[in-house]
């Protein structure tokens, strides 16, 4: 319903969100090398399979032995089409620079990957015996969703309405309603590929990590800002 464009959110604490664009520029490097040719069973080497993190051993064809274990961080740099990528950079671009600025790089970079971490635990616990490859960076964004939220729910976001109409609306109802139909969804029948649940561990993640990672006096929902010790 809403694609978001930028917010009316200026950074307090941090001079630039190197993080927030490292992260964007790894995921593009990595679309951009699979998009060259890398095999289905590369990608599978890299992704999250239920029924390998869980089971005995790997159920299809990889071409790199990757540790089950590892896929949990792995299988967020990767995504299987230019609008799964940009939906994900877009977000993460429009959002993250804020909450990075209320956490600091090095912690910004740790709840990052916390959140896709256990966004795709979540996935996996969900439906242990899928077999599946589970790949992008929606669980790790939408984490950054929930914090965003969590601090900054009264900012005023450009939206483009049906993908069409611009307009300026705040972050609540942007971020709330997106937030909503996820929780919809898991609730439907699944019909699709599309990883609800991790997005549902995302969230959560976010939401909890952000209470206790933020910086010290950094106030949550829009409750003052400390001032910026550079």
């Amino acid at each position: 319903m809403f694609v978001p464009l930028k917010d009316d959110n200026p950074l307090r604490s941090i001079s630039f969100q190197f993080v927030t664009i490292g992260l964007i520029v790894v995921n593009v490097i990595v679309f951009a090398l699979t998009a060259a040719g890398i095999t289905q069973s590369t990608i599978a080497s890299f992704a999250v399979i239920p029924g390998e993190l869980f089971g005995p051993g790997p159920l299809l064809p990889q071409t790199i032995a990757v540790p089950e274990r590892f896929t949990l961080l792995t299988y967020m740099f990767f995504h299987g089409d230019l609008l799964h990528l940009g939906g994900n950079m877009l977000f993460l671009w429009v959002f993250g620079d804020n909450v990075e600025d209320a956490m600091g790089h090095a912690r910004f970079l740790v709840f990052y990957l916390l959140c896709g971490v256990l966004a795709g635990l979540t996935h996996a616990l969900i439906m242990p015996d899928s077999e599946l490859p589970l790949i992008g960076a929606s669980g790790a964004v939408a984490g950054v969703i929930a914090a965003y939220l969590m601090l900054h729910p009264n900012v005023r976001v450009w939206v483009l309405v049906f993908k069409v109409i611009p307009m300026q609306i705040s972050a609540a109802i942007v971020l709330g309603l997106w937030i909503v139909t996820q929780i919809v969804m898991v609730m439907l029948p699944q019909t699709d590929q599309v990883a609800w649940w991790a997005h549902i561990g995302g969230l959560v993640a976010g939401a909890v990590l952000v209470i206790f990672m933020r910086r010290p006096g950094v106030r949550l929902f829009n409750r003052g800002f400390p001032v910026p010790q550079r």
